[in-house]
């Protein structure tokens, strides 16, 4: 199998897995998907699920969230991790939205990552999950995958997301995104899986000996 056959058979067989891709993060506004997606640095989306209720109670958009006291946020969002600098990042960022973007999430790459605490991949989910645009957010979990699949040598994220746009479909950048995300949380674990054991990797790399080392993100 070349890499051209893997990127097609890595695609039909996540869409049968996965037909439906729900956002991992509860969210009701674009606003508060953001926030959700900073708290998830380093913190599972589940961990950040049980968090954002209390914080949105508190403030769900930017002019209520600008006067809020990081510290109040800070005890808040504690069971995420991080919490000196994610409290602090709401709260610039929030205070931003207001005078420089007329409290809306501004919906472009580079207005995006200007924002304080919103790197490339948040600015990415937001893009894709938020406003649909095509954008190939690479996580932990997408980064090993693709170099278990032979889909990129992964030597960082950045390479990783270019060779994932070259050889997926553009229209399924977006499902594929969370499909890949979904499979390695459910059957190709970081430490569940050593490229030769789960059904896409015992396919994709059939009759290999040893185990595939990847590089971390």
């Amino acid at each position: 199998m070349n890499k051209e056959e893997r990127f097609i058979y890595v695609s039909k067989e996540l869409e049968k897995l996965y037909p439906e891709t729900p956002i991992p993060l509860d969210h009701d506004s674009i606003y508060t998907l953001l926030v959700a997606v900073l708290l998830s640095a380093q913190c599972t989306d589940i961990r950040v699920n049980k968090v954002t209720p209390v914080l949105f109670t508190l403030a769900d958009n930017p002019f209520d969230m600008a006067l809020v006291d990081p510290e109040e946020i800070r005890k808040i969002i504690r069971p995420c991790g991080l919490s000196p600098k994610k409290s602090k990042a709401i709260a610039e960022l929030s205070k931003i939205l207001c005078e420089v973007h007329g409290g809306n999430v501004p919906e472009n790459f580079e207005d995006l990552e200007a924002l304080p605490g919103v790197g490339h991949k948040t600015a990415s989910v937001v893009m894709s999950q938020g406003f649909n645009h095509p954008a190939f957010p690479v996580d932990t979990h997408i980064h090993r995958l693709a170099q278990r699949w032979r889909l990129s040598k992964g030597k960082n994220v950045k390479q990783t997301e270019k060779d994932l746009k070259a050889g997926f479909l553009k229209d399924d950048w977006n499902k594929l995104h969370l499909q890949i995300i979904f499979y390695g949380r459910e059957y190709c674990t970081a430490r569940g899986c050593d490229g030769r054991i789960c059904k896409i990797c015992s396919k994709v790399n059939e009759g290999r000996k040893s185990p595939i080392i990847t590089n971390k993100a």
